[in-house]
Formats: structure tokens, C-alpha cells, sequence
């Protein structure tokens, strides 16, 4: 997988540099392929399996993203994670507005870069739960509406002390804070539609962590990352 980084860099240039040569349907389908294959890449996977030796699915959540990061190898780790799974789809939407100028390109980018995350075709689409590339996305396209969701991520996670509650009610304040923008100011419909769809993944891939919240038996901040059964 590390081995493919500078592989798709070198594929982002080429696309750059051709893609006035392409048909919008080719810049489509290269934008969307290499945005699947970049959010694929499982910084917190590699980062743990360099430095440790072993393979964060085996630890914690079985997730490869920066909350069972936090959990293994602690806080430095776990920044790092924020920063390459966030950047990562910070680049891929940049990617998508400069080949094509298409809102449409950059929404669909996203997303897929966010389903590349969380099944990453390297590690047998076994990945994350979509947060930070989600967060990454929204960040270029509504800047904000990102604001005011890791607002509510950090109030709800310091206070309870359950990052996945922080995620859950993050992702579910950004729906709202978007929906409403786009009631009242005509905010565009296709960054909303990007919310609710990105949104519906990051739910559906924390359904686990739902059922452990109602039972009362999730994990808090500062307990060992002890795999679930």
C-alpha cells in the first residue's frame, strides 16, 4: 500500500496535466478511480503496522481510522491519522475542482474517496468509519458547515468522554446545519446532498458502536483498546 502513494501521486499529476484532452466522462470516471484508490490508502494501517509491527484491525474497534488509533498507539499517532485521512480527501476534492470546475465531480469525489476509506480495496475492504475524510471533504466544499460539526464533535466527546458519540451527534448536527443553510439561504443542494449521503455511511459504519452506546457499554477515552467481540 505505501509503495502505491507515490504511484497515485504521479496518476494525480497526469490527470492534471491531460485531463483538457479528455471528454467530461473520461475526467469523470479518472477523478472518481483515483479518488477510490487514494481514500483507500489506510494511514492509520500502514502508520501501526511501521512503527509496531502489527495490524490495528486486530486492536480496539478493528477499525483502521484515528479514534482506534488514539486507543493503540496514542495521541501523536492519532494526529498524524487526522491530519493524512483528513488531507486525503482534501487533495481529491481539490483535484476535482481544478480538473473539471464541476460541483457534480467534486461531490462524487468525495464520496468516493470516503467509501475508499471505508473499504479499501488494499485491505480486503476492511477500513474505517469515514469520519475524517468525510471531515476532509466538507472542509474544502463548506467550510463552516465543518466548522460547526467538529464543534459539536469536541463538545460531545469532552463531555462524555465517548468519541463515538462525539462522531455520531458531529455527523448528525452537520445534516442539520446544512439542511437548514440551504432552507434559508439557498446553500447548494449538491453539498447537502453530500452531507446527507457521506453521512448515511458514517452512520451506518458506527451501527456497532450505536448498539454498544444503548447497552451503556462503549468505550470511554482513556480505557485500553481491548478488541470487541
Amino acid at each position: 500500500m505505501l509503495t502505491a502513494t507515490p504511484v497515485l501521486c504521479g496518476a494525480g499529476v497526469l490527470l492534471l496535466l491531460f485531463a483538457p484532452q479528455l471528454s467530461p466522462a473520461l475526467r469523470f470516471v479518472a477523478v472518481c478511480a483515483l479518488a477510490y484508490l487514494v481514500g483507500s490508502l489506510s494511514w492509520g494501517y500502514m502508520l501501526v503496522d511501521l512503527v509496531m509491527g502489527e495490524d490495528i484491525r486486530d486492536s480496539g474497534s478493528g477499525r483502521t481510522g484515528m479514534s482506534n488509533i488514539l486507543r493503540t498507539a496514542g495521541g501523536k499517532a492519532a494526529a498524524l491519522v487526522f491530519v493524512l485521512d483528513a488531507g486525503k480527501a482534501v487533495l481529491i476534492v481539490l483535484l476535482a475542482r481544478s480538473v473539471t470546475g464541476s460541483v457534480e465531480v467534486e461531490v462524487a469525489a468525495a464520496l468516493t474517496a470516503l467509501c475508499g476509506h471505508n473499504w479499501p480495496i488494499y485491505l480486503g475492504f476492511r477500513g474505517g468509519r469515514g469520519i475524517m475524510p468525510g471531515f476532509g471533504g466538507l472542509s474544502v466544499m463548506a467550510p463552516w458547515i465543518a466548522v460547526a460539526g467538529g464543534a459539536m464533535f469536541l463538545v460531545v466527546t469532552l463531555s462524555t468522554r465517548i468519541l463515538s458519540l462525539g462522531s455520531i451527534v458531529g455527523t448528525l448536527a452537520v445534516a442539520l446545519v446544512s439542511l437548514a443553510l440551504t432552507l434559508a439561504i439557498g446553500h447548494h443542494q449538491l453539498y447537502t446532498l453530500y452531507v446527507f449521503l457521506g453521512g448515511a455511511l458514517i452512520i451506518w459504519q458506527h451501527r456497532d458502536n450505536i448498539r454498544r452506546i444503548a447497552n451503556g457499554t462503549e468505550r470511554r477515552l482513556g480505557l485500553p483498546g481491548l478488541r470487541n467481540r
